[in-house]
């Protein structure tokens, strides 16, 4: 007998007979593969936090999986990071046309849309592939503090948290007990950094992990420096610590 999925992944136009893109799917796998990033929403804004494995000689000062798409919206990446790029690039276009044409700035929401309908296309067409890329969508509006997270399906979704990549199902589970969208930015840094602490082979540092935020007072994208990155890594052994562990 055949696979299941004998014939039916050879083209994306083709559903398997149990409703199935297997194209899709796979795309969907390489996400889980990518190192992990995660969003986090609280009252006074929203929060980026990615895992960037660098190689030795690499310039560790530039961020490959943390993007800015216009002064009020951030995105992380998690998967094939140049897929990533093609669609940071689309919604930038996307962004400055909507300021353009309404004279203010583009909804969140809308360009989740946006992406979400771009990746939707990449399941219906022959002679191409899915995205092999998720991303995570963080900004202010007039809407307030805005998350949400797309994937290869087309799929869009607003959060209070959200991880994408290896690892993202133990953070997940993580977050659920320890996320609270009442507390402040703060303290959201320190656990984005416990979550990545927790999935991430290396457990001291903080060359690894980058970090972005945008408050609800100023509207902007903020990227952490090293130092501030350090600082609430330090805040994240003390809380974790036996001492220290509530």
């Amino acid at each position: 007998m055949f696979a299941p999925s004998a014939g039916y992944d050879r083209a994306i136009t083709i559903f398997s007979p149990d409703g199935r893109l297997y194209q899709v799917e796979y795309a969907i796998e390489t996400v889980r593969r990518g190192t992990l990033a995660l969003g986090l929403r609280v009252k006074n804004g929203v929060i980026l936090a990615v895992e960037e494995r660098t190689r030795k000689l690499q310039n560790p000062d530039i961020s490959q999986k943390i993007f800015q798409v216009d002064d009020h919206i951030g995105i992380a990446a998690a998967g094939y990071v140049p897929d990533a790029r093609v669609q940071v690039d689309h919604s930038r276009v996307f962004a400055q046309m909507n300021k353009l044409i309404y004279d203010e700035p583009v909804e969140v929401e809308a360009v989740a849309k946006r992406i979400g309908d771009l990746n939707q296309q990449y399941t219906q067409y022959a002679g191409v592939r899915p995205f092999g890329v998720s991303l995570i969508l963080a900004g202010v509006d007039r809407n307030g503090a805005m998350l949400f997270s797309t994937d290869p399906s087309g799929t869009y979704l607003s959060y209070d948290g959200i991880a994408i990549g290896a690892g993202s199902d133990q953070v997940m589970e993580y977050l659920e007990k320890r996320f609270n969208p009442n507390m402040n930015l703060e303290d959201a840094c320190v656990l984005a950094i416990d979550c990545i602490y927790l999935v991430s082979e290396d457990k001291v540092g903080t060359k690894h992990i980058k970090m972005a935020l945008l408050d609800t007072e100023s509207k902007r994208m903020i990227r952490l420096t090293d130092e501030e990155i350090a600082k609430y890594a330090e805040k994240s052994k003390e809380r974790l610590s036996p001492t220290g562990k509530s």
